[in-house]
């Protein structure tokens, strides 16, 4: 880490926008330890079995048919910096071409120095992800990150054998590509209400329902690939989330406050709505019945079903 390169990145943030995407890229990467990408053949080959794996019990479980992206990347924590801060521009750009040259200087670099702290953050706890590139010139262009030196760690804190939590990690990330993959619209539905949320926020208003809709959609996202890992994962995994609750609730007072900033309390409670909106679905009908929310974008379930999945099943009769 080079602290003081950091700082010297942020300080000299230029350009027309509000935010200098060159200098948060290095900014987050000096102030962030890259980590170990020294793959053996047999590791390399073993992330391999566990998206193939995952692949084939996901199809089965879910009776679904989709395939994992093209790019599927073992990174280190500077690869997982400089594939979002792509995907960060990329969602800023509408912003960023309305408000112009608006930005002075002193504004630009706290709004570099903000997005380079949180990335950075990020960087250092993000396990895998499953980038479904919206905004891109090509939207099936999706991609699939696991950041090697996290898992590692994260393994090691939680004293569990590492193949074994990568494997977790896989099934996860797998049940993401399952739901793009079931659902070809689902990437323009998110497109389309993102776009429509940062339009109104260039125009100084707030699309109150375009984030809703966002945060429901999500809401689904997450609660689905929760059903799936239940369902799917061929060991025992309670206390591979028991022990990962625990750590989160564990962390010092700063490091909670930066997760509350950074809004991952509101991932957590999409996981949560969402599963217990899936458990019930599938209690009744079924997993593969449950599987129809992506037959249409018109079967997503409203926020107010998403704690109602009775008035869902009735209106969809999946």
């Amino acid at each position: 880490m080079n602290l003081y390169r950091s700082v010297r990145a942020v300080t000299g943030a230029s350009g027309d926008g509000p935010i200098d995407w060159d200098a948060v890229a290095e900014a987050a990467k000096a102030s962030t330890d890259a980590g170990s990408l020294d793959l053996s053949p047999g590791e390399r080959d073993g992330y391999a079995d566990d998206v193939r794996d995952a692949r084939r019990r996901v199809r089965e479980v879910a009776d679904l048919e989709f395939d994992v992206p093209r790019a599927v990347e073992v990174q280190h924590r500077h690869h997982w910096i400089d594939a979002n801060v792509e995907t960060f521009a990329r969602l800023m750009e509408p912003l960023e071409d309305e408000v112009g040259g608006m930005f002075p200087g002193a504004a630009r670099v706290v709004n570099t120095g903000s997005m380079s702290f949180m990335l950075g953050f990020l960087a250092r706890n993000v396990l895998g992800q499953y980038d479904p590139l919206l905004l891109a010139d090509d939207p099936s262009d999706h991609a699939l990150y696991f950041v090697r030196p996290n898992i590692v760690r994260t393994a090691d804190a939680l004293n569990t054998e590492y193949p074994r939590f990568r494997r977790w990690i896989a099934f996860h990330e797998v049940t993401h590509a399952a739901e793009f993959g079931a659902a070809p619209w689902l990437s323009d539905h998110l497109e389309e209400r993102m776009e429509r949320g940062i339009g109104a926020v260039a125009d100084g208003s707030i699309d109150r329902e375009a984030f809703r809709e966002l945060d429901a959609a999500m809401t689904v996202v997450e609660g689905y690939a929760e059903l799936l890992m239940d369902h799917a994962f061929d060991d025992e995994y309670a206390d591979l989330r028991r022990k990962l609750d625990e750590r989160r609730q564990g962390r010092g007072p700063l490091a909670r406050l930066v997760r509350r900033a950074l809004g991952l309390g509101l991932k957590r409670r999409q996981y949560e709505r969402g599963k217990a909106f899936f458990e019930t679905v599938a209690d009744e009908r079924g997993v593969a019945a449950a599987g129809a929310v992506w037959d249409r974008p018109e079967n997503l379930p409203s926020d107010a079903e998403i704690d109602a999945p009775r008035d869902w099943i009735r209106r969809v009769d999946p």
